[in-house]
């Protein structure tokens, strides 16, 4: 009997930083960010669909956005969709995902990945991800897919590996940096030995049960003690109650940063994570002046080096600009620098402290 895989769809977030197309209400990744008539959670489902069966896919997000997760993704059963009550971060939504699935298969090998990810390559992709399934089958240990940097970004997690100690293209890792400065990052793209973290992660059922239990105990032991009440009328009040108690925290940080049996897999495909509108800038193909636009009233004279995404029923007329970012949702517009990657984030928290709260 072959090994049972599964995925785990990680789309809780509210992805502050695409306001104001991105709000509380409907985040990016329930939006056409791409502009290629799917969705970021709808593309997800369909690359992972392609490695594992539709009836092994979870999705796991906020409790008040299963709707939109069932009205883009109606293959998924009512139990494939688990609703967080409140955030807590990635590791008790990883846990939650695991105990539901080992219940069911406790051979099951998962990879773990974000609902919001652009893969341009994606053959190359479910390659990849096929063979850390096959590898973690067999071993006890935790992988992460790690990506090539090909800049020195201050926005990414690193991960410094060991070039020395491949195994059929793993390698064990040696630490990990979050966010680095400048200056740390240009080193480390010029050592040729660290990798971007992709956030995406491949183990068994198994593994990961007893990397919670070493690592992060006291959570392990709440899933544990409502393990019973997991595919049950008493799962999603005691999940409640866990969460109003567990301590919010990264994976990263609460298990990878620690565990010695962590290998990381250089992928090749290529990869973002769309995490601010620069970086769809970058993504996306540019006009004879560098600008992206999408709008289908524009009168544009002088524009360069911008990202224009405004309302099809309106004229917009701009003149003059470089370097910008003009993006209209149906009650709000942004203008702002397009390489202050922070500001849109900043701005969003002064709205939350404002008369303006209701527009985010």
């Amino acid at each position: 009997m072959s090994t049972p895989y599964y995925t785990v769809i990680m789309a809780g977030g509210v992805g502050s930083r695409f306001w104001p197309m991105s709000t509380e209400k409907r985040p990016k990744q329930f939006l056409d960010v791409l502009g290629l008539g799917k969705s970021l959670i709808r593309l997800t489902y369909e690359r992972f669909a392609k490695i594992c069966p539709a009836q092994n896919i979870l999705v796991v997000t906020n409790a008040q956005y299963t709707g939109l997760v069932q009205a883009q993704i109606p293959e998924l059963e009512d139990w494939q969709i688990l609703g967080e009550p409140i955030g807590r971060n990635t590791a008790p939504c990883i846990l939650y995902a695991a105990e539901k699935i080992a219940k069911r298969d406790p051979n099951a090998v998962m990879v773990v990945a974000p609902s919001d990810h652009v893969i341009q390559n994606e053959d190359v992709f479910v390659e990849v991800t096929a063979k850390a399934l096959d590898y973690a089958a067999t071993r006890d240990v935790l992988i992460t897919l790690g990506i090539k940097p090909s800049r020195p970004d201050t926005g990414y997690g690193y991960i410094h590996y060991d070039l020395d100690t491949g195994h059929n293209g793993f390698n064990k890792v040696k630490s990990f940096t979050e966010k680095p400065l400048l200056h740390v990052a240009e080193s480390f793209l010029a050592s040729g030995d660290y990798l971007w973290n992709a956030g995406i992660f491949v183990w068994s059922a198994k593994s990961i049960s007893r990397a919670f239990e070493r690592y992060l105990p006291r959570l392990g032991r709440q899933f544990a003690d409502i393990r019973d009440k997991l595919d049950s009328p008493e799962e999603t009040p005691s999940v409640a109650l866990v969460y109003a108690d567990c301590e919010g925290i990264s994976v990263d940080y609460g298990i990878m940063e620690k565990a010695r049996n962590v290998e990381v897999y250089p992928a090749p495909f290529l990869w973002s994570d769309v995490g601010t509108w620069n970086a769809l800038f970058e993504l996306k193909d540019k006009d004879a002046n560098g600008n992206v636009v999408a709008g289908k009233k524009l009168l544009m004279r002088n524009v360069h080096d911008s990202l224009v995404m405004v309302q099809d029923q309106k004229l917009v007329a701009l003149n003059g600009i470089s370097g910008l970012m003009v993006i209209e949702s149906d009650d709000a517009l942004l203008i702002a620098d397009l390489n202050d990657e922070q500001a849109v984030k900043e701005l969003v928290q002064a709205l939350k402290q404002g008369e303006y709260k209701s527009f985010i």
